[in-house]
């Protein structure tokens, strides 16, 4: 265990929405590279804090944490502002949070990595996974009970779900399927993301560009790969 927080990362990994949570609630933290072009992510000192050779990892006092879902629900009991309190509003937030980690991230991963997940035609399996990652997002676009895609503030929902909007105009080879002005509240909440205070912090520490939820690029990062 550790008294002081530290984030295993990579640049522009599952990590950057535990960067923008932390710098949402101003916590003091260290952060460790994983070096993924040397696969990092697989080497034994860092599948002895996460078996499943996944980033990220937050060391914290109550011991390690992985799983992007846990660790920001984990800031979310220890800093106030990235979850509702109580009531019908944490209770949504909660299944939104939930949503994210459990049913969209799995999708991009799926997208992302085909080979993962199957043995036979990785096209056709990415081709499914597009079209059902769309059917989703027009699902969240239109959701009655997601105040937090309004707000100005990031809480634990927002900084999930940011980095993935991202990732799915980057990595999800040919892009020409994704747009996000097919849901238009999705692509204003992107907008107003890119200027967010925390959002120039993770700009600078991950070379991620001026508009990187709108309209991203490629990162540039000052250190590792984001692959």
């Amino acid at each position: 265990m550790t008294n002081r927080l530290r984030l295993h990362y990579a640049p522009d990994n599952a990590s950057l929405c535990v960067r923008l949570a932390l710098d949402s609630v101003g916590a003091s933290f260290d952060t460790v590279l994983v070096d993924r072009a040397a696969r990092g992510q697989k080497s034994p000192r860092f599948l002895a804090l996460n078996p499943n050779g996944l980033i990220p990892v937050l060391e914290t006092p109550d011991g390690v944490l992985f799983e992007t879902g846990a660790i920001l629900q984990w800031l979310s009991d220890h800093h106030a502002g990235l979850l509702p309190d109580s009531g019908a509003d944490r209770a949504a937030a909660l299944k939104w949070l939930f949503w994210l980690s459990n049913t969209l991230h799995p999708n991009l991963r799926m997208l992302f990595y085909p080979d993962h997940f199957t043995s036979g035609d990785a096209d056709a399996l990415r081709s499914t996974t597009r079209t059902r990652i769309n059917g989703q997002l027009a699902i969240l676009d239109s959701a009655h009970d997601a105040p937090w895609l309004d707000a100005e503030h990031p809480g634990a929902p927002a900084c999930y779900l940011a980095p993935m909007l991202r990732w799915l105009a980057l990595y999800g080879g040919d892009t020409a399927w994704f747009d996000l002005a097919r849901t238009p509240r999705l692509l204003a909440f992107a907008r107003a993301a890119d200027t967010w205070p925390v959002t120039a912090l993770a700009r600078t520490a991950e070379g991620l560009g001026p508009t990187p939820f709108s309209d991203p690029h490629l990162p540039n990062p000052p250190e590792g790969s984001a692959t």
